[in-house]
């Protein structure tokens, strides 16, 4: 069975370089062993002027390293054992100096020696004043470990220590564990080509009013993630929400489900899976104002006309990409989904109770496809998002599978 939310087993060296951002390695290291992992912490001397190896040995249970010339290591080689018994090293925070150290291949301590003698994956959480993050050498690096196959996660953006407000805070710990559970999940899509929507449409009505729905895009945000951390190329057309967004390859931000529809059609044809998350208004005004209408005491009467079934489209085509639905429904939830399925002739649709999950953070689904109704109970979206992805995969390969079949059969 594939383990889609938890790191347990896993063997995490967790470096900590110097930086106010050190106080928050302590509850990064409790949320990783809450988690399952194995953390095992090494220090440069910096990072101890900020936070006690006694905080970090406590939590572990673990001797934490600090000393290239530790004579209590086995063969005085700390810098070799350690990422030998290691799945990751995790930086965090990760300097703006040690940095510049790893990117040049310098190994003057031991964590620094540790990162140039790795046999495992090197993952980076940068933290940094703004100007130091945006100045051109630090990005020259980041880029070099970018290119080196390292991974970088963040940095966030906000008030810093210093006073200032911009890029270069470490990402927060519950957002560190996330993109580290991220990284180990199994690439069961990798390179293949998805295109999602995701978010509500508005549909204008005059110059400042129109009609919409409360779709926050947290669900199709998920399924993007998820189809990032399973190894696929994202194209991410979405409505109008707030970010952040998924580090997608691709993203294309409309207004309208008429925007949605141009660039579905404009990407459709080099993509393998189409998963239609987005909140699609199936209404739109026949008539758009381009001023503000004012306020009168008669009545008003709108005449909508149907907006463009995208999905439909899509399934349609000659050569359609494997197609995924989604139905939030308010009432017969499974009933709804399964003859929307059946009428758009989809391989796989996944329904909801939108009174339930629009805006929440969690949801239950139920996905039905050939083989039948497959219940999801109630959990976080991202861990929803990342079951919905291990389900469409299987699928995928079967339908692949078939249709290679019948191509040479």
């Amino acid at each position: 069975m594939i383990q889609v939310n938890s790191l347990t087993g896993k063997r995490l060296l967790l470096g900590i370089t110097g930086g106010i951002a050190a106080y928050k390695a302590a509850e990064l290291v409790r949320l990783l062993m809450q988690e399952g992992a194995e953390v095992q912490v090494v220090m440069t001397e910096s990072a101890c002027r900020f936070i006690g190896t006694a905080t970090l040995q406590g939590l572990t249970g673990r001797q934490v390293f600090t000393e290239l010339w530790d004579t209590g290591v086995l063969n005085g080689m700390a810098h070799i054992n350690l990422s030998r018994e290691a799945d990751a090293l995790l930086i965090a925070p990760a300097s703006a100096d040690f940095i510049a150290k790893i990117a040049h291949g310098l190994a003057d301590d031991l964590l620094s020696t540790l990162c140039l003698a790795r046999n495992c994956p090197l993952l980076i959480a940068p933290a940094m004043n703004v100007q130091m993050w945006k100045n051109v050498a630090t990005q020259r690096n980041v880029a070099t470990l970018r290119q080196d196959g390292m991974t970088v996660l963040g940095p966030g953006s906000g008030y810093q220590a210093c006073g200032e407000t911009g890029a270069g805070r470490m990402l927060e710990p519950e957002d560190l564990l996330d993109r580290v559970r991220s990284f180990f999940q199994p690439k069961y899509l990798e390179d293949k080509q998805i295109l999602i929507t995701a978010g509500p449409t508005f549909e204008a009505l005059d110059a400042v009013r129109g009609l919409t729905n409360p779709s926050s895009g947290k669900t199709g945000m998920a399924i993007a993630q998820a189809a990032l951390e399973a190894g696929a190329r994202v194209t991410l057309v979405c409505g109008p929400v707030c970010p952040p967004f998924p580090a997608v390859d691709k993203l294309i931000r409309i207004i309208s489900a008429s925007e949605m529809f141009t660039a579905v059609k404009s990407e459709v044809e080099s993509h393998d899976i189409f998963i239609s998350v987005a909140a699609v208004a199936d209404y739109r005004p026949a008539e758009c104002h381009s001023s503000k209408l004012k306020k009168t005491a008669a009545e008003i009467t709108l005449t909508l006309v149907p907006n463009p079934d995208i999905l439909q489209y899509v399934a349609n085509l000659p050569n359609p990409p494997f197609c995924v639905g989604f139905a939030a429904e308010t009432e017969a939830v499974e009933q709804y989904a399964a003859e929307k399925r059946k009428r758009k002739k989809l391989p796989l649709i996944v329904a909801n109770d939108a009174v339930e999950t629009i805006g929440s953070n969690e949801s239950s689904l139920i996905l039905l496809d050939d083989e039948g109704a497959h219940y999801l109970p109630k959990a976080d979206k991202n861990i929803q998002a990342r079951l919905v992805m291990v389900h469409i995969a299987r699928l995928y390969n079967k339908h692949k599978g078939c249709t290679h079949h019948n191509e040479t059969s």
